[in-house]
């Protein structure tokens, strides 16, 4: 499958999982796992990709083309490889941390 047949682009709110994902060299590193975003600014921030070698996080500059059938990424294979791995829900902690921060600020202003 070439870049020109894989469809029109499309939202990454719609991207499934399990879509092939690509390297620019065209080498195929996994499957989608997971899109990440922040619904509160409504920003792609983005994508977990099931590999052979465990689950990576592809960050959104990183994604070049979203589409039904095949993402492609701004990286090669050898880059793709070398991602970091993704552990559990990123963010969690941030947002905790900002949610108790929150409430200190309340408690403090009162």
């Amino acid at each position: 499958m070439t870049l020109d047949d894989d469809g029109p682009q499309i939202g990454y709110k719609v991207l499934s999982r399990g879509v092939p994902v690509h390297a620019s060299d065209g080498e195929r590193i996994g499957t989608v796992h997971r899109v990440l975003d922040n619904a509160r600014e409504h920003i792609f921030d983005g994508i977990v990709v099931a590999t052979p070698d465990g689950r990576r996080f592809v960050d959104a500059p990183e994604v070049a083309r979203i589409t039904e059938k095949r993402v492609t990424l701004t990286i090669d294979a050898d880059e793709a490889r070398s991602l970091p791995e993704h552990r559990g829900v990123r963010g969690a902690l941030e947002t905790r941390a900002r949610r108790s921060a929150n409430r200190w600020k309340r408690r403090l202003s009162r």
